[in-house]
């Protein structure tokens, strides 16, 4: 978790870089913490502490995050994946949060996949069992399924259809979106009439519109040649 925060606070440091891909090594994306390791009171709390550190950085990184998930996502692992702004899922993915069968909580998961997954959370969290990716698709949790041989270059696809937006465009997206979240319609609409305004004056929607305009496409001063 240190290393994969580290590196994630690197690549959001690049001017260039603008989206990340988050793979598994092995037959799983990720299997969650280690149980036995969990087992040591002496860990657990440093645990907690770097579990959540993981998830608030991926969840607050300027750059567009796509987990492109194959085999098996559990508890942790199921939540990494989750806290990514897209999900890429392979049809044999598993996901699954187990920790009650354990006499544990998920009380982190919950936490950061609250106001994405609403009710559907409790399918996910009570019974511990797993789900597969297209019921996982049809409660939100995933975007798009591809065969385990298309899994990356679904997530690639997907990359490439982001990179066409503005740079800026897309990062002020991002973050209009996450503050949006557990706020009243009076301030939500508030909060997005001023990036709103913002968008409007800039100068990617200057070049945006004017490509528009003249049929090309547009030329975003950020773009890696």
């Amino acid at each position: 978790m240190e290393t994969l925060c580290a590196a994630l606070d690197s690549l959001a440091g690049e001017p260039q870089r603008r989206i990340v891909i988050l793979r598994g090594a092995g037959p799983a994306f990720c299997a969650g913490l280690d149980l036995h390791e969990a087992a040591e009171v002496r860990v657990a709390e440093e645990s907690g502490r770097w579990v959540a550190r993981t998830f608030q950085t991926l969840v607050a990184s300027p750059l567009v995050t796509l987990a492109a998930a194959h085999g098996a996502a559990y508890g942790g692992g199921a939540a990494l994946m989750a806290c990514c702004d897209l999900v890429v899922a392979a049809e044999g993915l598993k996901i699954c949060f187990p920790e009650v069968r354990r006499g544990l909580m998920p009380a982190l998961a919950a936490a950061v996949l609250r106001e994405r997954l609403g009710g559907n959370l409790r399918e996910l969290l009570l019974p511990g069992e797993p789900i597969d990716a297209a019921r996982a698709r049809q409660i939100g949790l995933v975007c798009r399924v591809a065969t385990d041989e298309r899994l990356l270059a679904e997530a690639h696809a997907l990359a490439a259809a982001i990179l066409k937006g503005g740079p800026e465009s897309v990062r002020q997206t991002k973050l209009l979106l996450r503050q949006l979240e557990a706020t009243s319609l009076e301030q939500r609409l508030g909060l997005a009439m001023e990036f709103h305004r913002r968008a409007r004056l800039s100068d990617e929607a200057r070049e945006g519109l004017a490509a528009f305009q003249d049929h090309r496409p547009p030329n975003w001063t950020t773009d890696i040649e």
